[in-house]
């Protein structure tokens, strides 16, 4: 079960994120919502979500699961849970950057769009930000998803 990061696990997530090649830029944002599962091995999976200041739109991130526990539904799970928050929250849209992962997020609905387009939605978003500070912004692949309707 995924359970709430409290601002003590931010340098043990922030590990487990970095071993999964995620971003870890403002894990300890106010608008981050963070959830990992642990085992007694540590942290097995952990998803979470960002959401824009207006509510509307929820950037989907820190999706991973350790690698000896994937191709088990664990990722699927965690994503799915991540969604469903964002969408408890009130968000109408889901978005997220993933490069590699494409076929993964479609499973739950995701379709390819700009970055341009999620960053007009997202535009302080922790990923956002950092992406246009480093110029990668437009190297990424950017996805989303209705929330409702």
């Amino acid at each position: 079960m995924l359970e709430p990061v409290r601002p003590g696990d931010v340098p043990d997530l922030s590990a487990f994120l970095r071993g999964a090649d995620l971003t870890v830029a403002g894990l300890d944002a106010p608008a981050v919502h963070l959830w990992a599962r642990r085992d007694d091995a540590g942290i097995a999976a952990s998803a979470g979500y960002e959401l824009s200041a207006d509510g509307r739109h929820a950037l989907v991130r820190s999706t991973a699961v350790r690698p000896d526990l994937r191709g088990r539904g664990a990722g699927l799970a965690a994503a799915t849970f991540a969604v469903e928050r964002a969408a408890e929250s009130g968000a109408v849209t889901a978005w997220l950057f993933s490069r590699r992962s494409g076929p993964f997020w479609q499973r739950l609905g995701f379709t390819r769009t700009t970055t341009h387009a999620l960053a007009a939605a997202l535009p302080d978003a922790q990923q956002v930000l950092l992406f246009r500070r480093t110029g990668q912004l437009d190297r990424e692949v950017a996805w989303s998803r209705p929330l409702r309707g």
